[in-house]
């Protein structure tokens, strides 16, 4: 086991090549537990700071897939096929996040995307913690599994250079599993944090610039940048040992064309991606890129239950079909959740949900979307009993869907 923990940090490659000496995981006990040899990883990996809460297993009679191993075959290194699972820092607090990470991670998920707020979208969301400090404890529980925020925004709040050292970081204690959404950021967390709300062209054109800044930084050179925006004279003197998928957040029409343009791959949701997929392709065509070797991660919400654990999930989430409307330039999460139950029906905010106990909508959603280019189905379920989606999936959805490739 400490042979084990000690290749983990050596990097997919070398993990792999350790496996195929070790007994399948799939072959273990069920009651040993490849979900023991797994955390028990983890554990020699890095052990959890004095004070973090542990976190809880999954309920009993809920299978354990092995978490699976990035693809490194194309879109960015982050293969096809995968399924991620949503961490909301806008529902629960980071030590909860700690332990639904860990379950979904040993539940089969291929992926890990954590919000990246300084407020909730809405105040009865009622918390905000820092991503980036869930990630960092997860780099030394999750083995296997990418991770990365959906998404960071480098313009205002966080420095384009502090975003650079930062996920350099996090790629040496996580080599090769992590990535970057970016995107240009809502009031409620820039103009909150900040006092400095821009207009949309100025704060597209800060992330493009930032955008740039990044990628010469991490190429560990020195960079000497004087733009529009920005002026960096540094260097990372711990540059990222793998390349790090830098993923652009997009929804309207010329947002898309923008992420096109500047991202390694996109982040969107399903109507934007059914409606604007063409202007993000034909983007990326125009500067020598191939869309279809490039990631498309698209968060679909879900509900494992009735209409009426929907409806309580909604009112959580309700600002949804409004948010990159309008309410993205609201500061106060209060007066976001106040206008968006005065002007969002709740049947609207779940339309296109798929809701059930019955695997079918759930598998049907992802085939959908798989189906329509989109490589990473991330799932987000915005009700409170987040164990019960975990194995819900575990037991009756992942198993049935391929493997990434």
């Amino acid at each position: 086991m400490y042979r084990l923990a000690a290749v983990a940090k050596q990097g997919p490659a070398r993990f792999n090549q350790l496996e195929m000496t070790m007994p399948s995981l799939s072959a273990l006990p069920h009651d040993s537990g490849r979900r023991n040899l797994l955390m028990g990883a983890a554990a020699m990996a890095g052990a959890a700071p004095l004070g973090m809460a542990v976190a809880q297993p999954v309920r009993s009679g809920m299978p354990d897939h092995p978490q699976p191993q990035p693809a490194r075959r194309s879109h960015a290194g982050m293969g096809t096929g995968l399924v991620g699972y949503m961490l909301a820092h806008e529902q629960f607090p980071v030590q909860e996040l700690i332990g639904i990470a860990n379950n979904a991670a040993n539940g089969g998920f291929h992926l890990l995307a954590t919000s990246d707020h300084f407020q909730p979208w809405q105040a009865n969301e009622a918390h905000s913690g820092e991503a980036w400090v869930t990630l960092g404890a997860l780099s030394a529980q999750v083995l296997r599994a990418w991770m990365g925020t959906t998404v960071t925004c480098p313009i205002l709040r966080y420095s384009p250079a502090v975003v650079a050292e930062a996920f350099a970081s996090l790629s040496q204690l996580a080599p090769g599993r992590i990535f970057l959404g970016v995107g240009s950021g809502e009031a409620l967390n820039e103009e909150a944090a900040t006092g400095i709300w821009p207009k949309w062209q100025e704060r597209w054109d800060r992330l493009g610039e930032a955008i740039t800044i990044i990628r010469a930084l991490w190429a560990g050179e020195q960079v000497s940048h004087k733009g529009n925006h920005y002026t960096v004279e540094a260097k990372l003197y711990d540059p990222p040992p793998h390349p790090i998928p830098l993923l652009t957040a997009a929804n309207g029409r010329k947002s898309m064309r923008l992420a096109g343009q500047h991202g390694d791959g996109l982040v969107t949701d399903p109507q934007s991606w059914k409606q604007n997929k063409a202007e993000w392709q034909d983007a990326a065509s125009a500067v020598g890129k191939n869309p279809d070797d490039m990631p498309v991660l698209v968060e679909q919400y879900v509900v494992v239950g009735d209409e009426r654990d929907a409806r309580q999930a909604a009112e959580l989430w309700r600002f949804g079909p409004d948010a990159f409307k309008n309410l993205y330039n609201v500061r106060d999460p209060a007066e976001i959740q106040r206008r968006a139950a005065a002007q969002t029906p709740i049947e609207q905010v779940m339309k296109g949900w798929p809701i059930s106990n019955d695997p079918g909508p759930h598998l049907d959603k992802i085939h959908e979307l798989q189906a329509s280019g989109v490589t990473i189905v991330n799932i987000h379920a915005g009700q409170q009993d987040q164990a019960r989606v975990i194995e819900f999936y575990a037991t009756h959805v992942l198993p049935n869907l391929p493997q990434p490739s």
